[in-house]
């Protein structure tokens, strides 16, 4: 890990820590369909005018194919399945199972990308992060059918960002400009979602909460966000970048329990707590007290 990777590991943890109270204010309001489309829409003016000064947008025709499969698995599907599982689970837990999304790249990279594949200790760290993840779900979900159903929509959005972290790192999203590819994502999220939001818009004006939580869903959680996370990708690779999903829970457990009134239990705090210890084992690939051992060896 690089100085610049922790700098942009940091700044996405923040940026991807705050959607999940925004989605939580907006689709109380409105329709989850609407919610996507309606930050999707603001990502995409936002990228694409900054893709169109690159002059790097005529590049994605050549790909548009691979680039429409890229935007279904990792922001129509993930993004749609977030909302709607918001509406059956708290913003906190909604962002602390998403953080099964590291295990799930190193899973996925067994079999289909040996760069990525993780040595002992980082897997022991994602591990520990899953552990976390299922005391969360034993106490916090329970026997809940409806929680349940929103549990898992949620941690198949993370196995959507799992599979779209592994593909930017080849052929031939890997040689594409990440502003391009981000406003490229959002265009087409914008397109397939149109028809569908059309039918679903509300009969009354929003509040302005709900507005204001679009806004910065659109402009923050996406436009600057995407560009972010990707340039993240190419320093670091997928699986140490997808581990930002085990720090950006604590913003997002913070914002619910202060401005949504969100419980946090005994197992909230175990499950967070051993979540964000194994993000530096999985991040680092090392145990500090074995390395320093080590280094006193050396």
């Amino acid at each position: 890990m690089t100085r610049k990777g922790w700098l942009l590991f940091f700044a996405v943890s923040v940026f991807w820590g705050i959607p999940y109270l925004f989605i939580k204010i907006a689709v109380h309001e409105l329709d989850p369909t609407v919610v996507v489309f309606a930050r999707a829409v603001i990502a995409a003016v936002v990228l694409v005018f900054m893709a169109i000064h690159a002059k790097t947008l005529r590049q994605l025709f050549r790909h548009w194919l691979m680039l429409l499969l890229f935007s279904i698995i990792h922001m129509v599907g993930p993004f749609l399945l977030i909302s709607y599982g918001e509406q059956h689970v708290s913003s906190s837990l909604a962002s602390l199972l998403i953080a099964s999304m590291p295990l799930q790249v190193a899973l996925f990279a067994l079999g289909f990308d040996k760069s990525e594949r993780v040595n002992p200790p980082r897997l022991v760290g994602m591990l520990i992060g899953m552990v976390g993840l299922v005391i969360l779900l034993g106490f916090d979900v329970g026997g809940n059918g409806q929680q349940w159903l929103g549990a898992i929509f949620i941690l198949l959005a993370a196995t959507g960002y799992a599979i779209g972290a592994l593909l930017l790192k080849h052929q031939p999203l890997v040689e594409l400009p990440r502003v391009s590819i981000a406003a490229a994502e959002c265009s087409i999220t914008t397109l397939i979602l149109l028809p569908f939001s059309l039918t679903r818009l509300p009969g009354t004006m929003p509040s302005i909460q709900a507005i204001v939580s679009l806004l910065i869903l659109g402009l923050i959680c996406t436009a600057l966000a995407l560009p972010t996370f990707f340039t993240l990708v190419a320093e670091v690779g997928a699986s140490r970048a997808t581990v930002i999903n085990y720090v950006s829970p604590a913003v997002s457990v913070l914002l619910g329990v202060i401005l949504l009134h969100e419980s946090l239990t005994i197992a909230t705090i175990t499950g967070f707590l051993l979540i964000v210890a194994s993000s530096y084992l999985s991040t680092t690939g090392t145990i500090p007290f074995f390395r320093k051992k080590l280094e006193k060896q050396n």
